[in-house]
């Protein structure tokens, strides 16, 4: 015969008296719907007496990954996304000599004026 824990046979370890009514299962509950850019809709409950404000105005939808607001007919835009640049493209947006050399004068001018603002005081 094998020994084993003290549980009777049949029942939850862990149950205890306490019934699901007890855990929350059963609390009174509010549906908020919520839709993404794509028309997609999610549903979430949240405790009958939570203020309004602490409901989110917006969530991740679960379905596509993008926000999802309450407003079903103004769901919050995708965010827009920046293609790749290559390493090519930004040579290309580098600045010229005679304008970095410019940018140069500008930002020591600046701290030189600061500078100067500083140790007057």
């Amino acid at each position: 015969m094998a020994s084993g824990s003290s549980a009777i046979r049949g029942s939850r370890v862990g149950a205890g008296p306490m019934g699901e009514q007890d855990r929350g299962f059963h609390a009174d509950r509010v549906a908020v719907s919520y839709w993404d850019a794509i028309g997609n809709e999610t549903v979430r409950y949240f405790a009958a007496n939570l203020p309004e404000e602490e409901i989110p105005e917006t969530i991740d939808s679960p379905q596509s990954g993008l926000p999802a607001g309450r407003d079903k007919d103004n769901p919050p835009l995708v965010a827009k996304m920046e293609p790749y640049k290559t390493h090519l493209a930004y040579v290309k947006e580098r600045r010229t000599e005679q304008e970095a050399e410019q940018l140069l004068d500008e930002a020591l001018q600046q701290l030189r004026e600061r500078r100067g603002t500083a140790s007057a005081e």
